[in-house]
């Protein structure tokens, strides 16, 4: 938890919402643990929000099955969980803009607004970010947690508490869409069908995009794909020799050329299949990061200068993605596809089904 929230076994806890304030923990590899969890003291510019809505990340499972995600390492038990919505229910002596009651999605991140790039606007890449699950910052998988007011963003009344824990999932999507500057004359190609690529065709379609493609190795991912906005579907395979023909299918179901590549993978072969996609003075936008080091034919793709942005986490996404879901210009109901309660069984069996993939895409926790 970004506020330094930290277990309370072995102990007795003085504050009645101390003692009912459980969290899961990640205790090590494949283990997780419903456990207490202390809260810190509610600052004058923070809320107490009890959580109602969680959703599974890749991350999280990522760190359930090697303890490790990239750089981040679990070296100590640790709150799982980021992508959350809950029910205000305590606010600080200076908090003007939220009351006991409303409800909230959490923007996950909490900056240090001190460093050039705070300073700058792009506080997602700030050094100094304390992020939910990630170690060693807790997450928010948990009854009740402790987090900065003005990362808690209240939801139109027509957006569900389930709705506003997708707007972290979404806000990858809509920050993909703002670096690569997606409009009514753009064409999209998004390569992965996965949570992410859906979220993109979702948050192209809402920019305007004028034409979308998606590529992806399964037939069900690419159906639902189709049905949340894309206008065409290319089967591909994992084979890097099959690359040629399958740009060229691409191309043709474009029909036209391809302006912007979202590689929502991010392997060698999808990162080469954007870069040789993509129109000259076009641009690839990396959104998936799978491979840490990728092989692939830049030399081609700067000779026809196309460009290459990448993207971490998002900023200030919130309330467009909150207009987006209040408007309905964005549906992201279709992507739950499983939920769970909060118990020690079903927090395995929430983990083990998003962990298998298959037709599960977001696993949702309602608290």
């Amino acid at each position: 938890m970004g506020k330094g929230g930290m277990s309370s076994q072995g102990g007795v806890l003085e504050a009645h919402v101390e003692q009912e304030n459980m969290a899961a923990w990640l205790v090590g590899v494949n283990t997780l643990k419903i456990q207490p969890f202390k809260l810190p003291t509610v600052g004058p510019n923070d809320v107490r929000v009890k959580i109602k809505a969680v959703g599974i990340c890749g991350s999280d499972v990522h760190y359930l099955k090697t303890m490790k995600c990239a750089d981040f390492v679990v070296q100590e038990p640790m709150v799982i969980g980021h992508e959350c919505a809950g029910i205000v229910d305590e606010v600080g002596s200076m908090v003007k803009n939220l009351v006991p009651g409303d409800r909230v999605a959490l923007e996950p991140g909490i900056s240090c607004w001190r460093c050039e790039q705070c300073k700058g606007g792009r506080y997602n890449l700030c050094p100094d970010m304390k992020f939910f699950a990630t170690p060693p910052v807790h997450g928010s998988l948990a009854n009740q947690i402790v987090h900065p007011a003005d990362l808690c963003f209240k939801l139109p009344e027509n957006v569900s508490l389930e709705e506003g824990a997708m707007c972290e999932p979404l806000s990858v999507g809509v920050h993909a869409c703002r670096r690569a500057n997606i409009g009514p004359e753009t064409n999209v190609l998004v390569i992965g069908a996965g949570p992410i690529g859906l979220v993109s065709v979702l948050s192209a379609r809402a920019f305007g995009a004028a034409r979308i493609v998606i590529v992806d190795v399964d037939d069900e991912r690419l159906s639902l794909a189709k049905s949340l906005g894309a206008d065409d579907a290319v089967k591909v395979s994992t084979n890097p020799q099959d690359l040629e023909d399958e740009v060229s299918k691409i191309n043709k179901a474009m029909k036209g050329g391809v302006d912007v590549s979202f590689d929502c993978v991010g392997f060698n072969k999808t990162m080469s299949t954007a870069l040789s996609a993509t129109r000259p003075g076009g641009k690839v936008c990396l959104v998936g990061m799978g491979h840490g080091v990728m092989t692939v034919p830049l030399t081609p793709a700067a000779a026809r200068e196309v460009d290459v942005v990448g993207i971490f986490r998002y900023k200030n996404t919130w309330p467009l993605c909150l207009e987006f879901l209040r408007t309905g210009k964005i549906d992201v109901k279709p992507l739950i596809t499983h939920r769970f309660g909060f118990s020690q069984k079903e927090i395995e069996e929430a983990f083990e089904t998003s962990a298998r993939g298959g037709n599960a895409i977001k696993v949702m926790f309602n608290l």
